[in-house]
């Protein structure tokens, strides 16, 4: 009995003892281009959906409309775009990130789904309010209110569905055409007319 006690004990000291000698000689995937981790992905998908199943918010504080969709496009374009790309438009800084950011206006392959469509608002509004740890992904409540955070999520909720066109300009990152006033082609002529006669 005694020498199963001590191999326990000796075999609970060894695993720390040889993590610490692999992070200390330098070893350790710590670099985007490394190779994972066995298991990586499935240990952290598992805690942060226990995390987010423990505090999800059912009810979005915002409904989807073309208003929302607005609004959610002008919060996307300035904070998100830039690591998860434009509608048809990939984010370079996104692909070289460990894990890459997911493109969340692309279908998902043989699928129907885009982006994090699939996800309920409330799953995305958790990962934008507190980020994600050693993803990349920020945390937003110290930068949006929270009307803005719903609105995206709301947003993004819906990506697999038709966008209004004013939505999907946002999104593609269109340059945004001034509308001529309705008396510029008289202010045209006048001014030409008065400069012909000087």
């Amino acid at each position: 009995m005694a020498r199963i006690l001590v191999g326990f004990i000796l075999g609970l000291l060894i695993l720390p003892v040889a993590m610490l000698t692999w992070f200390y000689r330098g070893k350790f995937p710590v670099a985007v281009a490394d190779s994972s981790l066995p298991r990586e992905r499935e240990i952290a998908s598992m805690a942060l959906h226990t995390r987010i199943d423990k505090e999800l918010i059912l009810m979005p504080a915002v409904q989807p409309s073309e208003a929302t969709f607005v609004a959610g496009a002008h919060v996307y374009a300035a904070k998100c775009a830039v690591c998860h790309g434009f509608h048809g438009k990939s984010a370079p800084i996104g692909e070289n990130m460990f894990p890459v950011a997911p493109p969340l206006w692309e279908k998902h392959h043989n699928s129907p789904v885009v982006g994090v469509s699939d996800d309920q608002p409330g799953e995305t509004y958790w990962k934008v309010a507190n980020g994600i740890r050693l993803t990349g992904m920020p945390e937003f409540r110290t930068q949006l209110s929270d009307t803005e955070m719903w609105q995206v999520s709301v947003l993004l909720a819906n990506a697999d569905k038709p966008l209004p066109p004013a939505v999907l300009a946002i999104l593609r990152d269109e340059p945004v055409r001034a509308a001529a006033p309705a008396d510029a082609p008289a202010k045209t002529a006048k001014i030409a007319a008065e400069a012909s006669t000087h």
